[in-house]
């Protein structure tokens, strides 16, 4: 367990972090406009279990080796690049029947499909993986042993504070969605709006380089 001291300090500093709109945040806000409240929940709670996967990985010292290697950074970066893609294309080429039948009934996907779908693109991000690498030591005691122990209630409390603060944009741009599903056309360009920020999303991140991530 880390010194109180130390979980304080990581605390404010991820909350700090996460406050301010990155990434996570555009991708959340393009899921709820795309599926509502529910999936952007539902999308957080994937992307966090992702993230607490490459907590794992980097307490286990494999984190390293991505943060390291060049070509596994830029593999794993175009996979979760391409998904984001895909979702995005998903989103805009279903946005017309998806309207319509929000504007008869709630459409629904399964809880366990959007969920998974976050998890990809949680444990597909590299940058995830270098700013634990980079920060988590900072924040360990070494001398007082169970170091990947340690790690893990860090990254934790990291992606407890991102689950909250993630779902509070979910629920934000769910909101707004459901204003927007009165009119199964304003439904249908609000749809590809989403779709548009996770194509746009996955650009930046298949050309965001090693050194910046």
């Amino acid at each position: 367990m880390p010194h109180l001291e130390s979980l304080l300090a990581f605390s404010l500093a991820s909350l700090v972090l996460v406050v301010v709109p990155g990434p996570s945040v555009l991708f959340v806000v393009g899921r709820s406009l795309a599926l509502g409240h529910r999936g952007g929940v539902l999308s957080v709670l994937g992307n966090e279990l992702g993230a607490l996967t490459l907590v794992a990985a980097v307490a286990l010292g494999v984190g390293t080796v991505v943060a390291t290697s060049v070509a596994v950074f830029t593999s794993v970066k175009l996979v979760g690049a391409a998904y984001l893609v895909y979702l995005g294309v998903q989103a805009i080429r279903h946005r017309r029947e998806r309207a319509v039948a929000v504007a008869v009934a709630p459409v629904r996907e399964p809880w366990w499909r959007v969920v998974r779908q976050g998890y990809v693109v949680g444990v597909t991000n590299p940058k995830t993986i270098v700013f634990f690498v980079a920060v988590l030591p900072q924040f360990t005691d070494f001398h007082a042993g169970r170091v990947p122990a340690q790690m893990m209630v860090l990254g934790l409390v990291f992606t407890v504070i991102a689950f909250v603060c993630d779902s509070a944009w979910a629920l934000a741009a769910g909101a707004a969605r459901s204003w927007f599903a009165s009119s199964p056309r304003r439904l249908s360009a609000v749809r590809a709006t989403g779709g548009g920020m996770m194509i746009g999303l996955g650009g930046v991140l298949a050309v965001a380089s090693h050194r910046t991530a």
